[in-house]
């Protein structure tokens, strides 16, 4: 029984993988396409295809009246997207820039998101007055974002790749983009059901299996894009991307898991840690945006070693 449950979850992991990267490619691809601008295209993949694991899988958890599992995964994938994406991504790129008064002010606004879902589960519920003001938090930030217009000014390009611009590539686009959701479902499922096989049979935790596990596999679009972008030299696009990755889990889709059904949790010991190092790699991230030009190799190394560290510390306590 528990290795059925092993390889449906090994199976939801790679759905997800090759779900949220198809969504991405499809969309950029459509981008191009239509001429869209840079930011408006990575929002739309980072904002959207990027956060599409954590709504299904939300939405899923919510359903099966385990929202907690949800928590977990935005908690797990938000201190993923901070540490080892940003340090993954920096190393690749020899170096983020950070001198982007946009990208230095949404840094700010990233610190306040992290924490604000922490603060509003303190009294044990995050209800659907919560959920309220989480949503409503995305709607200002997407306001303030779309507001700069300096981010619309370049029109989207890439070098050495040619675009096909047929109305049928068009129409096959839109179909690839149906299948991956149709696969986002599955692989949601999936991963709700082996997850909560796994809290009860080996009597763990479902925050905590959502914070090691599920949102380490939902982080998985965004890594890809990161690192994409960083071997094309695409540096300006990605810790723009990268903070919208962290802000639209945690405002757009926790809260809405939070509308479907309250979080409720009664013990706060598996979310001590991982609120704690989340808390210390937001703040160290910021620190590293505003005290330099770019984010550099020592800082990115330094950043992949907090998360080593919580792993550590989160399996030996």
């Amino acid at each position: 029984m528990i290795w059925t449950y092993v390889l449906i979850f090994l199976g939801s992991c790679g759905l997800l993988f090759f779900s949220g990267s198809l969504l991405v490619k499809v969309l950029t691809r459509m981008a191009r396409f239509l001429g869209w601008r840079e930011f408006v295209l990575s929002f739309l993949v980072m904002a959207f295809a990027g956060s599409l694991p954590n709504l299904f899988v939300g939405i899923s958890s919510a359903l099966h009246g385990i929202p907690q599992l949800s928590f977990g995964d935005i908690v797990g994938g938000n201190l993923i997207v901070l540490t080892i994406i940003v340090a993954i991504a920096a190393l690749i790129a020899k170096g983020l820039p950070t001198n982007s008064k946009v990208v230095q002010t949404s840094s700010i606004f990233t610190i306040i998101i992290v924490i604000l879902p922490l603060l509003l589960i303190l009294d044990g519920t995050l209800g659907r007055i919560d959920g309220v003001l989480l949503i409503l938090c995305f709607v200002f930030y997407v306001f303030w974002l779309f507001s700069k217009k300096e981010r619309f000014t370049k029109v989207y390009e890439e070098e050495k790749v040619k675009i096909v611009k047929g109305f049928g590539t068009f129409i096959k686009d839109l179909g690839a983009i149906i299948l991956g959701i149709v696969l986002l479902l599955l692989a949601a499922e999936g991963m709700v059901r082996s997850a909560s096989f796994f809290a009860e049979s080996l009597n763990l935790s479902i925050a905590l299996i959502g914070i090691l596990i599920v949102g380490f596999g939902n982080a998985l679009p965004e890594a890809y894009f990161a690192i994409a972008s960083a071997r094309k030299g695409q540096t300006w696009m990605i810790l723009g991307d990268l903070i919208g990755a962290v802000i639209v889990p945690a405002t757009l889709v926790l809260g809405t898991v939070a509308l479907i059904c309250p979080i409720e949790i009664s013990d706060f010991s598996p979310f001590a840690i991982g609120r704690f190092f989340l808390i210390i790699a937001a703040l160290f991230f910021l620190f590293f945006i505003w005290t330099d030009r770019k984010i550099t190799k020592k800082e990115a190394l330094f950043l992949l070693g907090i998360y080593i560290v919580f792993v550590l510390v989160e399996i030996l306590v």
